[in-house]
């Protein structure tokens, strides 16, 4: 962790990995404006990981943001994807829908440094507003034009499939090479089976240069290896192994014994 100049500040660097797929960014990294509300006035600058950060450089492949419920990962991934061009209830950049106007300002604050090559496509995917996604994508297909869009998912409405099928429609027919990813809580809605198929797609996409920041509670998904992974807690953001998140160690430790495990949680030990 390199202090940055400011009180409180906090300036992350990814390790140095030798064997990573592609080593130019679309998006370099993030850097908080010098005129960013410091005080934790108003929401997000009220969460210590946003409120700290200062500079945060992304890896040319994979950057998981991992953390509790409620500590800025996703808030921070929504601004990277409004001020990348994206449109804050997911999509490409050419889906501009809105159904609830909830995304925070932190876009407006941030510097983006983004790389010299240029990505062919990109989206961003939410969880939870998904379902919105493929209420637009229908609405748009009802009008003339060109050809549905749907097409470009596989064809089928998005409706018509279970959750977790639609969603690797998403990652198998929609996404391409040479594109920039941001996904919010992928596996969501997918079984520990899919996560697996998610974690190889990725991996296929990353060698057609690729590049995604990924928010997850996934111990599956955030072992892919390489990948630069940040924690955001009520220290701020800092940079940490795998084998070093919460997610690994409560997931280890519980499947090491579940059965000690559930009897402390009862209270029987």
């Amino acid at each position: 962790m390199v202090q940055n100049g400011k009180e409180g500040t906090h300036c992350v660097h990814p390790a140095h990995h030798p064997t990573m797929l592609k080593t130019r960014s679309y998006l370099a990294e993030i850097q908080l404006k010098p005129t960013a509300p410091l005080e934790p006035a108003a929401f997000p600058f009220t969460l210590p990981a946003i409120r700290s950060l200062a500079r945060l450089v992304l890896h040319p492949n994979v950057t998981f943001l991992v953390g509790e419920n409620g500590s800025g990962k996703s808030t921070l991934l929504e601004a990277i994807a409004v001020g990348m061009g994206f449109n804050a209830e997911g999509g490409s950049r050419n889906f501009r829908f809105a159904t609830w106007e909830s995304h925070s300002s932190l876009h407006e604050h941030l510097r983006f440094v983004r790389g010299f090559e240029k990505p062919r496509d990109g989206f961003f995917l939410r969880a939870e507003t998904f379902y919105n996604l493929g209420s637009e994508i229908e609405r748009l297909d009802e009008g003339p034009g060109g050809p549905p869009i749907i097409n470009s998912f596989g064809g089928k409405s998005l409706h018509a499939q279970s959750h977790g099928e639609s969603f690797l429609s998403l990652f198998m027919e929609r996404f391409r090479g040479q594109s920039f990813y941001m996904l919010d809580e992928p596996e969501a809605a997918l079984s520990p089976q899919r996560q697996l198929a998610l974690l190889s797609r990725l991996h296929d996409l990353v060698g057609q240069s690729c590049q995604f920041v990924i928010a997850t509670h996934s111990p599956i998904l955030m072992a892919y290896p390489n990948a630069t992974i940040y924690a955001f807690g009520e220290h701020g953001i800092s940079q940490v192994a795998y084998e070093d998140t919460e997610h690994y160690r409560l997931t280890r430790d519980f499947l090491a014994n579940p059965a000690r495990m559930l009897r402390i949680l009862m209270g029987e030990e």
